[in-house]
């Protein structure tokens, strides 16, 4: 699904391949202009992505939500509830965006600065156009049109695991309770970069002394991964 179109600095590809790839002809093209315009690229009468992103959360949650209610008849709440996190995180939504997906980074509007610190394979920006597009599928062509999009690109990724997915810190929460341990303490010790792109370290320690540090686009992302390195490191002391 990935675009041959090249983005020089500052520049968008073509937006009218990227609507040939989604199968949807805008009436208002605006929407999927703004949906795919940065913060750092907006001004004047350019709008940036931000408020369709937090639509696009919505419509994409409520979705998947239905999708899987339907998917997995006999399954809890709770089981729901993890397929429901593992689908919406940031990490599927960059994916979904990515070169292997519909291929959003060239098609976005950034800065020279944005684009030269490599803005277009940003994973948080690619996640964050994701939900914007369709959200402007949404405003353009109503809920199916969202649809139609939605259900073929996560159907199969909901259909990978037949088990519900449990995340890192789940994980490694049991690991420490099973073994009469405190549960795990998560410490932000640094944060860069701007604030519409932070970037923050976290370390897991748990009540035995053992620690574990790992880096992140979000503070919920570095935790995870924090509680990844940590259960990587208990796997190999226990090989």
């Amino acid at each position: 699904m990935a675009s041959d179109n090249a983005a020089a600095p500052g520049q968008r590809a073509d937006l009218a391949a990227l609507a040939r790839r989604l199968g949807y002809d805008f009436a208002n093209p605006a929407l999927l202009a703004q949906a795919l315009t940065h913060a750092s690229r907006a001004g004047g009468a350019e709008r940036s992505y931000e408020r369709m992103e937090f639509l696009g959360d919505r419509v994409l949650g409520c979705l998947v939500a239905e999708l899987l209610y339907r998917t997995f008849p006999t399954e809890n709440e709770g089981a729901l509830g993890k397929r429901f996190a593992a689908l919406v995180r940031r990490e599927t939504l960059a994916e979904v965006a990515g070169p292997e997906g519909l291929d959003l980074g060239p098609h976005l509007a950034l800065s020279r600065g944005e684009q030269e610190s490599g803005g277009r394979d940003n994973p948080a920006t690619l996640a964050d156009a994701c939900e914007a597009v369709i959200a402007a599928l949404y405003l353009d062509g109503g809920l199916e049109t969202a649809r139609r999009l939605i259900e073929p690109i996560w159907t199969p990724l909901l259909k990978a695991d037949p088990t519900p997915p449990q995340d890192a810190k789940t994980r490694l929460q049991e690991w420490a309770q099973a073994r009469g341990l405190a549960l795990p303490c998560y410490e932000e010790i640094a944060r860069s970069g701007p604030d519409h792109a932070p970037h923050f370290t976290l370390r897991v320690s748990l009540s035995d002394g053992r620690k574990a540090e790992a880096e992140g686009r979000s503070k919920r992302n570095a935790e995870q991964a924090a509680a990844e390195a940590m259960l990587a490191e208990l796997a190999e002391r226990d090989t």
